[in-house]
């Protein structure tokens, strides 16, 4: 069944445009435990029957999997889809589990390579510098991805977790498309200065864990005791012990506007953050991930939903009373770095 009745929008004044809901693709190769494959290929094809259209993945997902995962879909739809894709999370052959944030031009021109061969395409339409490296002056940084552009393996620009600052020093190099951060009722950090920034500069916004990482859809309460070993969700602090305790008491307001509506908590959530857009006057395109259809269709719903001002004022106070950061090492997020 298609149902392409997603509402569209431009990322960045040159960007490329897409549905206003895109998907995030990590989850099914990376971060959440075990994946069933024909689950998450199920989970694309009904992403695309509803009309979205940016699908976000990256190098370091699986070391690679991730993207020759999503190959053949993106082979099917290639001209109806927005190709997402990141560099900069280095992986040690010696040792899989770690990341090195390398922003240097002979890694970023191998990465690219390397994410074309896996993707099996001719140019990506999105690339992300996923993390900053400090060592690195961002104006070579960002001169190396723009002259990916100029030679036709890239389309648009993209950064990952950059501070206010780095996105003007990166915008004056080349014109920035879009800044992906996490953005949610749990996490509003990027709204002191960031959001301002992209608005001024005509850049959209790309949220990533708009739905907490599951906790806002009550998926689970404490992840070091519900969830599998192989979920890195088990290593954040919101999400264990008296942090988990604490935030899950914080859903209750989303559980009143949620039933007001015959909604679900996760659509809910989505809604707010789709409602940014207007609120802040940019684009902005929050890419939940999920490996199931059903969820899949139910986060496609949030795009239509309208939340009132009352609802808005209900759901405000949640962020500020969240315990615990969304990260161990905070030192590697855009509000890590403007502290």
């Amino acid at each position: 069944m298609t149902d392409r009745t997603m509402p569209s929008v431009r990322l960045g004044e040159t960007g490329p445009e897409t549905g206003v809901q895109g998907l995030g693709c990590m989850g099914m190769s990376f971060g959440y435990g075990p994946a069933d494959a024909e689950e998450s290929r199920a989970a694309l094809e009904r992403a695309f029957d509803l009309g979205v259209t940016l699908y976000d993945t990256a190098d370091a997902y699986g070391a690679g999997d991730n993207e020759r995962f999503l190959a053949p879909f993106f082979k099917a739809h290639r001209d109806e889809v927005v190709i997402a894709t990141k560099f900069a999370l280095s992986i040690p052959p010696d040792d899989p589990s770690r990341r090195i944030i390398r922003n240097d031009a002979p890694y970023i021109r191998q990465a690219v390579e390397d994410s074309l061969k896996r993707l099996d395409v001719d140019v990506i339409d999105l690339y992300y510098m996923h993390r900053r490296d400090v060592n690195v002056p961002l104006e070579e940084t960002v001169g190396v991805m723009a002259d990916l552009v100029r030679e036709g393996k890239v389309k648009h620009l993209g950064l990952s977790e950059v501070t206010a600052g780095e996105l003007r020093t990166a915008h004056a190099v080349h014109p920035i498309a879009a800044v992906q951060s996490e953005w949610s009722l749990f996490s509003r950090d990027i709204e002191a200065q960031v959001v301002p920034a992209a608005r001024e500069l005509g850049v959209g916004l790309v949220p990533y864990s708009p739905l907490g990482r599951g906790f806002l859809t009550g998926a689970f309460t404490d992840a070091a005791k519900e969830l599998t070993d192989g979920d890195f969700r088990r290593s954040q602090p919101r999400f264990t012990g008296d942090n988990a305790t604490a935030n899950a008491a914080l859903l209750e307001p989303v559980r009143r506007v949620a039933e007001a509506h015959g909604a679900t908590l996760g659509q809910i959530a989505l809604a707010w953050v789709h409602q940014r857009a207007a609120v802040h006057g940019l684009a902005v395109v929050p890419i939940p991930g999920t490996r199931k259809a059903e969820r899949v269709t139910e986060n496609a719903g949030a795009a239509h939903l309208v939340l009132t001002e009352e609802e808005l004022a209900l759901l405000e106070p949640i962020a500020a009373r969240v315990a615990g950061d969304r990260y161990a090492d905070m030192t590697f997020t855009s509000a890590g770095r403007e502290q």
